[in-house]
Parts: C-alpha cells; structure tokens; sequence
C-alpha cells in the first residue's frame, strides 16, 4: 500500500536529475537550465542557465550560467520536453529589445496586486503580506 503514495518531498527530484528543467522563482523570473544537484531542503544547482522573459508573443533569454537555487524561492519545477521545445510559436529577440517591455509588465502587475491588497486590507480585513514583493 505504501509504495502506491507518490513521493511528495525532495526525493521525488531523484529522477530529474541531468535532466534540462523550467524553474519560475517567487520573484517570477524564469529560469532554463540543467538540474544537477538538490538536498532534502529543495534547493537546486542548475547547469548552463538561462532566464528568459516573456512579452506577447517573443521572448529572449541571457546566459546566466551555474545557479543555485534556495528551495523557498521555488514556485514551480517542470522538466522541458527536448522533442516539442523547438516547436514553441514564440519569435526570439534580443535581451536588451525586450527588458523595457519586461520591465512595464513587471510595474503594471505590481501595481494591480497593490491596488488589490489595498481593496483587500480596507474592505474585507486581510492583512497585507509580502513585503518583500513575494507574490506567492
């Protein structure tokens, strides 16, 4: 009966390993790269990383290299599938055409969650959370 309960912690990261992955962090930055290394708190090494940044329908990416991950920060953790990755209906361009865009998004989303807290905090009595500009 127990071997029918799917790991749930850590451990169930033992079969990604060497495996090219998606990582969206709780500042919302997303990250490619090559799962080399993890611990029991779920922090992770990734190889050959790059982040990439979304607008419409383009993206472009800059060349982050080795990066270690603390575990908390991780909101989402997929494996990228290498046959249809290449099939993706988005345009590259490049990093530096596409971070003012990025940018906005960024301030405009930001701004709609404060606004949205605020609502929040005077209307229903929710307290406001995530100072530190955590999202999740």
């Amino acid at each position: 009966m127990d071997s029918l309960i799917p790991f749930t912690t850590s451990g169930s990261l033992v079969d990604c390993v060497d495996r090219k992955m998606l990582v969206v962090l709780r500042d919302g930055r997303k990250l490619q790269g090559v799962l080399r290394s993890y611990d029991q708190f779920a922090n992770l090494v990734l190889e050959d990383t790059v982040e990439r940044i979304y607008h419409q329908d383009v993206f472009a990416e800059v060349w982050r290299g080795l990066f270690l991950i603390r575990g908390e920060n991780v909101v989402l953790l997929g494996e990228i599938d290498l046959d249809q990755e290449d099939e993706v209906p988005l345009r590259q361009v490049e990093w530096t055409v596409l971070e003012p865009y990025h940018k906005q998004d960024v301030a405009t989303k930001k701004k709609r969650e404060d606004v949205k807290s605020q609502i929040l905090y005077e209307e229903k009595g929710f307290c406001k959370e995530g100072g530190e500009g955590d999202g999740y």
